[in-house]
């Protein structure tokens, strides 16, 4: 098993974690993860984008200039995609860009980002967040005393700590998310990855 230290808010060592391996320490499948990835990105996008063709440009109903006699090209229309105000030949229309992806797969890449994180020394186990009331120069000085204060951090935080989220929320290169957002993109994305003990056995509970 993985034994990584837990450190508390002080940044002080006051435990240590046996971690299961088969969560924490399996060989990272790159190409799984890096589908994953790109799938998730592509389902986040909202395919909203759209353009006219020369049907749906309004005007051109006559010809813009007489056919012979001006030593210009005979144009038909002003709706014509080479017309200035013309339509758009293939443009974008509004789609859906979710690809699909097999849960197996979702689960075997965020066992491959945990063990990634491990192997690296960039997950840091914290017992847990004491946040009386949102406080984000609390959470400042925390992440300075464990020493984080530069890096881009990913914080997974229990779903019911709402006092721990707000605090965070508003620091630069902090990512704050719940337990149960936690995927792929969210959790390879940064230098540090930090997370309190019961989410780190939420993990091994759910992954394994």
């Amino acid at each position: 098993m993985s034994r990584i230290d837990i450190k508390n808010m002080a940044g002080e060592k006051v435990d240590a974690a046996d971690l299961a391996e088969a969560v924490f320490s399996v060989e990272p499948n790159i190409p799984v993860i890096h589908h994953v990835v790109v799938c998730q990105a592509a389902s986040r996008r909202q395919g909203t984008h759209s353009t006219k063709n020369r049907s749906a440009v309004s005007g051109g109903g006559v010809k813009p200039f007489r056919q012979k006699g001006t030593g210009r090209a005979r144009q038909g229309t002003i709706r014509a995609p080479q017309m200035n105000g013309g339509g758009v030949v293939f443009g974008p229309t509004p789609r859906s860009h979710e690809r699909r992806v097999n849960r197996k797969e979702v689960k075997l890449a965020l066992r491959g980002v945990l063990s990634g994180k491990v192997k690296d020394s960039e997950l840091v186990l914290v017992d847990e967040f004491k946040f009386d009331k949102p406080s984000t120069r609390q959470a400042k000085e925390t992440l300075a005393k464990l020493g984080l204060a530069d890096k881009r951090v990913t914080l997974v935080v229990n779903d019911e700590d709402v006092n721990t989220y707000l605090s965070f929320r508003n620091l630069p290169k902090v990512v704050v998310i719940g337990q149960t957002e936690a995927n792929a993109e969210y959790l390879i994305d940064n230098d540090a990855l930090v997370m309190p003990v019961d989410v780190a056995k939420h993990f091994e509970e759910v992954l394994a």
